[in-house]
């Protein structure tokens, strides 16, 4: 554990004393270093599951993806935000790669967390330094509104779980991973319970976010700078899925009276959010929505507790990260040439980059679960699971599915096809640093094709 969060420590001194000439090569070349060094995770752990193991960090089947996940994300994060700072003074781009450096050093520490309560303050630790870059960094006016809205909500979320935890902790007299599956089980009866279990999961479900609790994330998503967007997409909202998968296996006998509001929430966000992504006319926007129609998915893969659906909702979870990230990078990559988001604007470039309309291609064909990616393994074992679990899901799910592959298409014939509009003139060629950024982005995602049970979780 320590060979990864120390040099990461250390990449905050390494961005504030390196000359400024050599700070994006030098912050670069680190960060990528400790997430080569963060795949030795990997290698299977023993038969307790766990390994790496010490008093407060340790890693399991279902954390390990999600912390090679952040560790992948950080260098990609640097070479996204290269171009997008490169006119702020020194001192300005020293800031932004420390706060994006402290985003990772606080989801490895929540990501491998054993106690439930240094879970719970990483998740609420991750707010601040992505406030500041929402704020900061920002594109438009609104970006402060994005701000209060991200903060209140998770916020709001959240305390609940601080007080169910404490009450957990008075009752099992522990708060471990290790031991809180073990621990006897609860017997929760009174409407007091039902109320505890609703404030268990509450925070990871505005997280996520679950449809209904979802307003956040378009405005959060859109006014966010390109590496606040991909940070949002690709980690945070996984730490939703990731809380509820340890909580959930606690709270036993209520759940399965209790999940189906949510459930319908989730499934029903599906097919609403996919038909809003079909209306929009921000593209960041457009790529906002789909995230939360997909979280949705991984929410009743994971409420209705079979290995399948945990399964799947993991996959997905990781799948959902590299894909809606590179998505983030295409279209600032459309910003910075077109200095706006609108997808009508800035028509038919393929005439004009038309290596990056193949990049825009691939990632479109993953968003809409193209068959030998995991996109389409993490859908169909939640799918499949789903349908077993009640028939009728099928229609929400498959309506879903429809809707993601119209808007997938539409997002891709929109920003790409067509005639190049009269009002483009000079648009500057891509750069080797985007081709680089979308090759690191998709080829993991085409890799694990070969090698899916690396994601599997528990099921192993």
């Amino acid at each position: 554990m320590l060979k990864v969060l120390i040099p990461t420590l250390m990449l905050v001194p390494t961005a504030w004393l390196t000359p400024a000439k050599w700070l994006w090569p030098t912050t670069l070349a680190h960060s990528m270093l400790i997430a080569l060094i963060s795949l030795s995770w990997l290698k299977h752990a023993m038969e307790t599951g766990w390994s790496t193991l010490s008093l407060f960090m340790a890693t399991d089947p279902l954390s390990t993806p999600l912390l090679v996940l952040t560790c992948w994300l950080l260098p990609l994060m640097i070479l996204a935000s290269q171009n997008h700072t490169a006119m702020e003074p020194i001192n300005r781009q020293r800031m932004y790669i420390t706060l994006l450096t402290s985003l990772q050093i606080f989801l490895i520490l929540a990501f491998g967390a054993t106690e439930m309560i240094m879970f719970y303050i990483m998740f609420e630790a991750t707010l601040i330094p992505t406030l500041i870059l929402i704020t900061r960094w920002g594109n438009q006016t609104e970006r402060l509104n994005a701000g209060v809205y991200f903060l209140f909500y998770t916020l709001a979320g959240s305390l609940p779980l601080l007080v169910a935890l404490l009450l957990l902790q008075n009752h099992t007299g522990t708060l471990s991973l290790f031991t809180l599956p073990f621990s006897s089980p609860l017997h929760l009866s009174s409407y007091s319970s039902k109320l505890w279990w609703l404030s268990c999961l509450l925070a990871f479900l505005v997280k996520m976010p679950l449809y209904g609790v979802h307003l956040w994330l378009p405005k959060a998503h859109v006014e966010a700078p390109v590496a606040g967007s991909m940070v949002l997409a690709a980690v945070l909202l996984k730490l939703g899925g990731y809380g509820m998968m340890r909580m959930i296996v606690m709270l036993d006998p209520l759940t399965k009276d209790l999940s189906y509001p949510f459930l319908i929430f989730a499934l029903w966000g599906v097919i609403m959010t996919g038909s809003i992504c079909l209306r929009q006319t921000d593209l960041k926007s457009l790529i906002a929505y789909s995230s939360v129609s997909h979280m949705g998915l991984v929410v009743g893969g994971i409420l209705i507790q079979t290995p399948w659906g945990f399964t799947g909702a993991l996959i997905l979870m990781i799948a959902h990260g590299l894909t809606s990230s590179a998505l983030f990078c295409l279209a600032n990559t459309n910003y910075e040439r077109t200095h706006s988001r609108t997808m009508l604007l800035a028509r038919g470039l393929q005439i004009a980059l038309p290596l990056m309309t193949a990049w825009w291609f691939i990632a479109s064909l993953a968003n809409l679960a193209l068959p030998p990616l995991p996109n389409l393994m993490g859908e169909l074992m939640i799918i499949t699971s789903l349908f077993n679990w009640s028939w009728w899901t099928i229609v929400l799910t498959g309506g879903g599915t429809l809707i993601t592959a119209s808007y997938s298409l539409y997002m891709f014939l929109m920003t790409q096809r067509g005639p190049l509009p009269s009002h483009i003139i000079g648009l500057d060629p891509s750069h080797s640093r985007e081709h680089l950024l979308m090759t690191l982005h998709l080829l993991p995602l085409l890799l694990l094709i070969l090698k899916p049970e690396l994601i599997w979780g528990w099921t192993n």
